[in-house]
């Protein structure tokens, strides 16, 4: 099974109205992987949005599971993500578990799951993110352990990130990501606050508390990073760099992700992305207590498990050469430039 050009071409078009971030960081990323990777988080998308924007979530969740068996078995369903997502599958050897695990947390958000600890919290960011690292990791050819450990590491953090800057509107819709544990230490009970989710000086000390947990997890990703394909780290570097400055603006606005969501602007992101076009490497690599420190967590070992019994059936088509990181980042910048003015439009259209 080979993806066709129209398939990549619907799932290219479906990112880069949905997933701004992840479609200008695919842009840094060689050919050779930024096609399957387009692919898969297309996939991802389709399934996130199946659910989290479906009338009856429980149902759309058994959907994806039969999707996902179709898949897996090389007989998608007849849509431009789901043929893209099956050859990626078959190509890179991804253990049906790992995709499961990213349905079961979509299946945890559509029944409101909250998470009492930290623990259970790094078991949801596992299944809604870490999945996806360790996929993205398979496609770059890497399999080993360590790697695929550092990975999971890298999707969790991301994931910390958004629930540090969706607090507040995730608590409009009803819902918790923060420990509640967390927040009973602070003084807060998690029913009471979100009957009238404000700002305080407890939230603050929580999300500051998570955003210092996910540099962590950044810190322990680079190493994994500095494994991958040398023509594939800049991309990543850049992925990693992009999530982490929306933490550095949950800071700059006082750590109130309630009163309104933190978002880096199009100056910031072209700030990040630009220092690919001088991309030092030594300038990212762990500190050696992180290094000392590194282990697998318990809660993403299952992953690692899971791609240590999958064998790869099939060796992945031949690299072809990448476009020099100059013009990709160009793309880039022009990209940003693009949604910045589209977005001023739209702004203008609601006066």
């Amino acid at each position: 099974m080979t993806t066709s050009a129209a398939d990549l071409a619907a799932c290219r078009e479906m990112l880069k109205e949905g997933s701004h971030t992840f479609h200008a960081a695919s842009l840094v990323l060689p050919r050779w992987i930024s096609d399957p990777s387009v692919a898969l988080y297309a996939f991802c998308r389709v399934a996130d949005d199946a659910v989290d924007l479906g009338v009856d979530r429980a149902a759309a969740v058994e959907v994806l599971k039969d999707r996902l068996d179709c898949i897996c078995r090389g007989l998608p369903m007849p849509n431009p993500a789901d043929r893209a997502f099956a050859d990626v599958v078959s190509r890179y050897g991804i253990p049906e578990a790992v995709p499961a695990a990213l349905i079961e947390g979509l299946d945890w958000d559509a029944q409101g799951r909250r998470y009492e600890t930290l623990s259970d919290l790094y078991s949801y960011c596992a299944r809604v993110a870490g999945t996806v690292g360790v996929m993205m990791t398979l496609v770059m050819g890497q399999r080993s352990p360590e790697v695929v450990a550092r990975a999971c590491d890298l999707g969790c953090a991301m994931q910390l990130t958004n629930i540090c800057r969706d607090v507040g509107e995730d608590a409009r819709n009803g819902r918790i990501y923060l420990p509640l544990a967390w927040m009973r230490e602070a003084g807060l009970d998690p029913d009471q606050w979100l009957k009238n989710p404000e700002f305080n000086p407890q939230i603050a000390s929580i999300v500051k508390r998570l955003i210092d947990t996910a540099d962590m997890l950044y810190d322990r990703a680079t190493y994994g990073i500095a494994n991958l394909p040398r023509a594939c780290r800049p991309g990543i570097y850049a992925a990693r760099a992009l999530y982490a400055e929306i933490g550095r603006e949950v800071e700059r606005a006082g750590l109130d992700s309630i009163s309104s969501r933190a978002v880096v602007s199009t100056g910031r992101k072209l700030a990040v992305l630009a220092r690919m076009l001088v991309f030092n490497e030594t300038e990212w690599k762990p500190a050696k207590n992180v290094q000392n420190r590194l282990g697998d967590m318990a809660e993403t070992r299952f992953l690692v498990d899971a791609v240590i019994a999958t064998p790869l059936r099939e060796q992945p088509a031949a690299k072809a050469a990448s476009t020099p990181i100059e013009s990709k980042v160009a793309w880039v910048v022009d990209l940003f430039s693009r949604l910045e003015r589209r977005d001023q439009m739209m702004q203008r259209s609601r006066v």
